[in-house]
């Protein structure tokens, strides 16, 4: 039953999430505050998705496909949200100040780690260990190159 309530969740969050996606564009913040405790939400909901996959993929956690799955969806759609809570002025929180000074590196950054989440979700769609385990480092990696790079610890 747990796993039912669990999945209910997932898929609801996602289905805000999505409708939120379609509209990420027009995002406007009124402080600076609000885009950095924005992205840091976002990012937070990440960590925790992510984390369930990477338990599975390394064996700490038992694979279950359709948690993976979902899982999976909610990152592919929360990769794409962040990015815009980075605008000129809301500069802070843990993000570097070469955010700013080097944007075209950053949204290089961001853009490796939302094909990477692509590849991590149609990985984990196949239901197969193997392909979420091989999609999974590289989508890890996108995190640490973007976090070694724009994060403050």
């Amino acid at each position: 039953m747990r796993l039912k309530s669990l999945s209910a969740a997932v898929l609801a969050v996602s289905a805000a999430v999505v409708s939120m996606a379609a509209s990420a564009d027009t995002l406007k913040f009124a402080k600076a505050e609000d885009a950095i405790k924005y992205r840091q939400n976002v990012f937070f909901v990440t960590s925790q998705h992510f984390g369930t996959l990477g338990a599975m993929a390394n064996g700490r956690a038992p694979f279950d496909a359709e948690l993976a799955k979902q899982n999976a969806q909610v990152l592919e759609t929360l990769a794409a949200l962040p990015w815009q809570a980075f605008g000129a002025g809301t500069e802070g929180g843990k993000a570097k100040a070469e955010i700013w000074k080097e944007k075209a590196k950053f949204d290089e950054a961001a853009k490796n780690y939302e094909t990477e989440m692509g590849k991590l979700a149609a990985a984990a769609k196949t239901g197969d260990l193997a392909q979420l385990k091989a999609a999974f480092g590289p989508a890890a990696q996108t995190c640490k190159a973007c976090h070694d790079a724009f994060r403050n610890r």
